[in-house]
């Protein structure tokens, strides 16, 4: 890095610092309790900061794992800081450092890159402070205590069977991949391809990539119907692209007459599926997993080692018409 960019670099990490402060200390994002407090390597008791750190919560999927994650560390004991990197590796790093710099006991990752989050995960390992990831793996092993990440091989596997189901096996359709740089975007691909693939009557006639963005998923859809006014179906790489094309599809007065397949299992979706404006998601279920790291973390405090094996793999669920009351907020009712 130049020198003359050093200074705005200080800035930033120190804003990154004052937000996390903002964050543990305040109202409804931090817990009064600071009993029993104890180091990073374990052996104590709960208490201290707890750091939460996902994607922009304006995606409900992000939002769901910073709520469940904060009111599952508040609930064991702890004082909470969420924030989100924005995808953003840079303020990843920045984030990285200011819990680094409170002192946190650990933190909760929804990461911000396979590649770019391991030297920021290696960096807390240092300090001493454990990191859980949720969601999103990292490209290495022996750097995270945890990766806890939904099975997302088995259920793109599920959401391809039941967008074949849809369309009986033939027709022309649209794939709308995630982030490329995301590993769950190529993972959910893959499955959705090892099953589709096996289907010679089915065509795919475009594949583009909509950076899990609704509006972005929205815009590329209206030029694709433009082109392929007659497709029969539309799988995408999460809900909210899947909605995104929903959308388009209603614009185009294609509504009910294009089959649409999601993943992630968010509340949107389900209520679309529904209406019958989508055939089916697949729930990742984020809030459990979200519990599932915090509650490793308290014993990684409590006991100075982790609980569980690094790599943890949870099943997805299918969502459609016949179960879809059957979910909540990114989770199935019990």
């Amino acid at each position: 890095m130049s020198l003359h960019r050093k200074p705005a670099r200080l800035v930033m990490t120190l804003a990154a610092v004052a937000s996390l402060a903002v964050a543990a200390c305040g109202g409804s994002d931090s817990s009064s309790s600071s009993s029993g407090s104890s180091s990073a390597s374990g052996g104590g008791k709960a208490g201290g900061l707890v750091a939460i750190i996902t994607p922009a919560v304006d995606n409900p999927f992000f939002k769901a794992e910073a709520d469940a994650a904060a009111a599952k560390a508040k609930q064991l004991g702890y004082q909470t800081s969420v924030a989100s990197h924005d995808d953003d590796p840079n303020k990843q790093s920045e984030l990285i450092d200011a819990a680094i710099s409170r002192k946190a006991k650990a933190i909760i990752l929804d990461n911000a890159g396979a590649d770019a989050s391991i030297g920021p995960v290696r960096k807390a390992k240092a300090a001493g402070i454990p990191v859980f990831l949720i969601d999103r793996e990292i490209n290495a092993t022996g750097v995270a205590t945890a990766q806890i990440v939904s099975n997302n091989s088995q259920g793109a596997g599920l959401g391809a069977q039941e967008f074949v189901k849809a369309l009986g096996g033939k027709g022309r359709y649209v794939e709308l991949l995630g982030k490329e740089s995301d590993t769950n975007a190529g993972v959910r691909s893959k499955g959705y391809n090892d099953v589709l693939s096996q289907y010679p009557d089915l065509k795919k006639v475009a594949k583009q990539s909509a950076n899990w963005d609704q509006q972005e998923a929205f815009t590329k859809m209206e030029t694709i119907i433009q082109r392929n006014r007659n497709i029969d179906g539309v799988i995408a790489g999460n809900d909210t692209m899947a909605l995104g094309a929903v959308a388009a599809l209603k614009s185009a007065g294609l509504t009910g007459k294009v089959k649409v397949v999601g993943f992630d299992g968010s509340p949107d979706a389900v209520s679309s599926i529904k209406k019958d404006q989508m055939v089916a998601t697949v729930l990742q279920p984020a809030a459990l997993i979200s519990r599932m790291a915090v509650e490793q973390a308290d014993q990684y405090i409590k006991n100075g080692k982790a609980s569980k094996p690094e790599k943890q793999s949870i099943d997805c669920v299918l969502v459609n018409k016949e179960n879809a009351d059957s979910f909540g907020v990114f989770e199935q009712k019990t």
